[in-house]
C-alpha cells in the first residue's frame, strides 16, 4: 500500500539491498520520484553492486530518475538542509535529521524512499535511546512509500521499528547440505490479508525472483 512505512529485515546477503533497489527502479520506470538514502555507501558503490543486474538501477541513477544520497556527503547535507532552511551540516540529533528528510520529501515530491539502514542510524545517535522511535514516528507522516533496511538475523526478535512500521518483510538465508536457500516472508502488513509462509526467492540476472509456489520448509 502506498504512502506507508515498511521495514525490510534480514541477515547480510539475504537480498535486502537488491529488493529495495528494484523497488526504487520500478518507481522510476512508473514515472515516480525516487530517493535512495544511505548512511554508509557512496552512490558509486551502490551502482557498482547493482550493475550486474538487468533491471536498470544503474541506468536509472545515471539518468537522474533515481537519486542516491549519502547523508554524510557534503553535497547531500546541503541538499537536505536547503529544504528545511537549516545549516548545511550533518544534523546534531535525530529530530533534526527526520525534519530535514520529511521537508525534502515534501518539497521534492518524493514518492518512493529507501533508507539504509536502522543499525547505522542507531549507531550515530547512540546517546539517544529513543532515536529510532523518534525518527520513524516523524517519517510515518511523510507522503511517501518508505522502505527501511534493518540488519537482523532472528525474525522472532522484534524491535521498535517493527512495531511502528505499517509492514515488516523478512529475508531469510538457510545454509543446507545442498547449498544456500533463500526465502522471503511477510511478517506484518496492515490493511490487507497476508500469506505468512516463507516463499523461496532466487537471485537472477533480472534481480530477485520470488517463487510463490515453492514454500521453504524450516
Amino acid at each position: 500500500m502506498k504512502d506507508r512505512l515498511y521495514v525490510i529485515s534480514g541477515p547480510p546477503g539475504s537480498g535486502k539491498t537488491t529488493f529495495c533497489s528494484q523497488f526504487v527502479t520500478q518507481g522510476a520506470i512508473d514515472g515516480e520520484t525516487t530517493l535512495f538514502l544511505t548512511l554508509h555507501e557512496s552512490e558509486a558503490e551502490i551502482v557498482s553492486d547493482m550493475a550486474n543486474y538487468e533491471f536498470g538501477f544503474d541506468r536509472a541513477v545515471s539518468s537522474g530518475h533515481v537519486k542516491v544520497l549519502n547523508v554524510f556527503d557534503s553535497d547531500a547535507q546541503r541538499l537536505l538542509s536547503s529544504s528545511s532552511r537549516s545549516s548545511g551540516e550533518f544534523p546534531s540529533n535525530v529530530d533534526n535529521l527526520a525534519n530535514q528528510l520529511v521537508a525534502f520529501i515534501e518539497s521534492r515530491g518524493v514518492d518512493r524512499l529507501v533508507i539504509d539502514s536502522t543499525m547505522l542510524l542507531e549507531y550515530y545517535f547512540s546517546d539517544d535511546l529513543n532515536a529510532l522511535v523518534k525518527f520513524l514516528t516523524k517519517l510515518k507522516r511523510a507522503d511517501a512509500t518508505v522502505l527501511l533496511i534493518s540488519e537482523m538475523t532472528d525474525p522472532t526478535s522484534y524491535t521498535d521499528g517493527h512495531y511502528l512500521a505499517h509492514g515488516v518483510i523478512f529475508m531469510h538465508n538457510y545454509l543446507e547440505s545442498g547449498g544456500m536457500t533463500r526465502g522471503i516472508q511477510i511478517i506484518k502488513m496492515r490493511g490487507t490479508e497476508i500469506d505468512c509462509d516463507i516463499r523461496e526467492i532466487e537471485f537472477t540476472d533480472r534481480g530477485l525472483a520470488v517463487h510463490p509456489d515453492q514454500k521453504v520448509k524450516v
